[in-house]
């Protein structure tokens, strides 16, 4: 069985205005996902829209590795869009619009779990950088504390951590949820402070404004 799930992914945030917002939505739907389907080393992918924070779309894609980004495949087909791309897309249409690549830090391997796994109904995604002095015990503490803490709370299938490879800021947290109120549960909410090192890593980590935030799928080409 093909994997589903490497070790990249592509995220795509966006906003954009709502008198274009329907047909923005059906040109994803209806060829823009599955065209970038195509490309060898995209394995998967699912539009999701925002329930906490935001912007309000986004598309993830699951990669082989970050190197997809700068395969031949993808670029012939990046540098030439469709007339309907050329209108609807999130470059030239979108009021807020980030795009990042990142390759996967946490787990150190791909496991044949995490590659056979599909689409989680929701994610909760944080992006953060930390500042250099305590970096590395914070990377540690996330990697051995935090996240394997939080995979132990019912509904929460997994999480996943990244480094910016294209964007901004350095870090990405992604954890694939069973549905959208798994990290207002009392059971989530203990983990925050269940060992003695969370309060001060929590307090070292510098959030961006609207992060982290909850997103539920909302279109998934099968």
């Amino acid at each position: 069985m093909a994997n589903k799930k490497g070790t990249g992914l592509l995220m795509v945030w966006c906003e954009v205005p709502a008198n274009i917002e329907d047909e923005f939505n059906r040109w994803y739907n209806e060829e823009h996902i599955e065209e970038r389907l195509s490309i060898p080393g995209i394995l998967s992918a699912a539009r999701y829209e925002a329930v906490v924070s935001g912007p309000k779309h986004l598309a993830v894609y699951e990669l082989a590795s970050s190197a997809v980004m700068e395969s031949d495949e993808y670029l012939k087909v990046r540098s030439n869009p469709t007339e309907w791309s050329k209108r609807m897309s999130p470059e030239y249409t979108a009021t807020t619009y980030i795009r990042n690549v990142y390759e996967m830090i946490h787990p150190t391997g791909l496991t044949d779990e995490i590659a056979s796994s599909p689409m989680a109904p929701a994610l909760q995604i944080g992006r953060m950088g930390i500042p250099a002095e305590v970096e590395d015990d914070w990377n540690h503490w996330y990697d051995t504390v935090y996240v394997p803490n939080y995979e132990t709370v019912e509904g929460v299938r997994r999480g996943r951590r990244y480094t910016a490879v294209a964007g901004e800021p350095k870090y990405l947290t992604m954890y694939e949820f069973d549905h959208t109120e798994v990290s207002k549960g009392d059971e989530w909410l203990r983990q925050q402070t269940a060992h003695p090192d969370n309060a001060r890593m929590r307090e070292a980590m510098i959030h961006l404004p609207e992060s982290p935030g909850v997103w539920r799928k909302t279109f998934e080409l099968t």
